[in-house]
């Protein structure tokens, strides 16, 4: 009998140990240290308002780190944490002072070959990398603030990176001034939404042989490009907007080494280029609105198969251009507000196709010199000539059902 209720307290013991979480709270880097080395699993360790220098710190357990209101970590110019444990929760912490190495990704937050960790709620200065994951899957990034502060692309990291690492929700986040506000590489099955990404100096979103992912309802502005998707497939972009990505070589989408996507819902606002597709396959394009861009479409001639209809094409300076003679893509039913034809039988369909190459778009693609021409009355006859008689647009380049009024 005695040795059974021995027994029965032994397993007690055991339970509330295991089922009792502790939370701890902390006011400098010397009890934090010493809360971290003695916490167990499931605990909890709050951070008391005030500056905390820590760095190479890395957590092994899974446990929550939360900051009060003005709880700050300085990396001092090194790497901060390192989460190499799953369900790792990191909230409300300012991070700051992550220094620049060209060789290694230093970070204020690296997840390293773990799982289920969360990131959220956090603020982030001067940090070459803010929040770096590798091979690590099902994390979720939600709700940060993150300032970059470099100036060129060699001297910046990436906002939030991705490196071979699956399921991921990145949700709610606002990125400036890094190299990519999102870098994805070899990243499937994740989520991309409610973004901002800023003034970066290069994407505000950057796939890289990237497959089966979403974004949406994202906004890409100021970036040297918007978004790139390269050498992915099964990407479905939806209702986001790209807006004010200007200047030479800029994009609002790039869009290259592409196939089998989708791309709907979303506004082009001001970019010198739209979308620009170079060996783009089979895309779906549609219920698209392209407002006051340099270029709305640029099509590489090794891009084809690709369905581009009920968009709304509106003061664009040119609406396509392409580097090819041929047109093997279906542009079919959009809205192009220089539509100069008619709709004799009132269905809401134009009676004559719209040719969208003009001849000075060609001419632009060739010799960049010769925008100095636009606007002339030279030009405007140019194109009219053109459109009669085409001889060097692609005269399969049309759209046979041009649509009277917008979608």
């Amino acid at each position: 009998m005695i040795r059974v209720i021995v027994y029965i307290i032994t397993i007690c013991l055991g339970l509330l140990s295991n089922g009792v979480f502790a939370t701890v709270t902390v006011k400098n880097a010397v009890s934090f240290s010493t809360a971290l080395q003695n916490s167990n699993d499931g605990d909890s360790i709050i951070l008391k308002k005030g500056v905390y220098q820590l760095s190479n710190i890395n957590i092994t357990k899974s446990i929550s780190i939360i900051g009060e209101d003005g709880t700050i970590i300085d990396g001092g110019g090194d790497a901060i944490f390192v989460l190499s444990a799953p369900n790792i929760l990191i909230e409300s912490i300012s991070f700051r002072n992550v220094g620049v190495s060209y060789i290694q990704e230093l970070s204020a937050i690296r997840i390293l070959k773990t799982k289920n960790c969360c990131i959220s709620n956090n603020k982030f200065v001067n940090c070459f990398f803010a929040i770096y994951v590798e091979r690590s899957d099902s994390c979720t990034i939600t709700n940060n603030t993150i300032h970059g502060e470099s100036s060129t692309e060699a001297s910046s990291g990436n906002a939030i990176h991705l490196w071979y690492s699956n399921y991921a929700i990145i949700k709610n986040n606002y990125t400036r001034s890094h190299r990519d506000g999102v870098y994805l590489e070899f990243v499937t099955h994740s989520i991309i939404e409610n973004n901002i990404s800023e003034k970066n100096l290069r994407y505000g979103l950057h796939f890289m042989f990237s497959h089966d992912n979403v974004y949406r309802y994202n906004e890409f502005r100021n970036n040297s490009a918007g978004v790139a998707v390269m050498y992915s497939e099964n990407v479905t972009m939806i209702a986001n907007k790209f807006i004010d990505n200007w200047g030479s070589n800029c994009y609002g989408l790039l869009l290259k080494d592409i196939r089998r996507s989708t791309l709907t819902q979303n506004e082009f606002i001001r970019n010198t280029v739209g979308i620009h597709l170079d060996n783009a396959l089979d895309l779906q394009i549609d219920s698209n609105q392209f407002t006051d861009n340099g270029w709305a479409v640029r099509i590489m001639s090794n891009s084809y198969d690709n369905q581009i209809s009920y968009n709304n094409f509106i003061d664009n300076t040119f609406e396509f251009t392409t580097t090819g003679k041929h047109n093997i893509n279906q542009v079919d039913n959009n809205y192009w507000s220089s539509y100069s034809g008619y709709d004799i039988n009132k269905d809401g369909i134009g009676d004559i196709p719209h040719r969208p190459v003009s001849l000075f778009s060609y001419i632009i693609s060739t010799s960049q010199a010769s925008i100095i021409l636009l606007r002339s009355l030279f030009i405007e006859l140019l194109n009219f000539a053109e459109r009669v008689v085409p001889v060097f647009t692609p005269e399969t380049l049309s759209d046979k059902s041009p649509l009277i009024k917008p979608v």
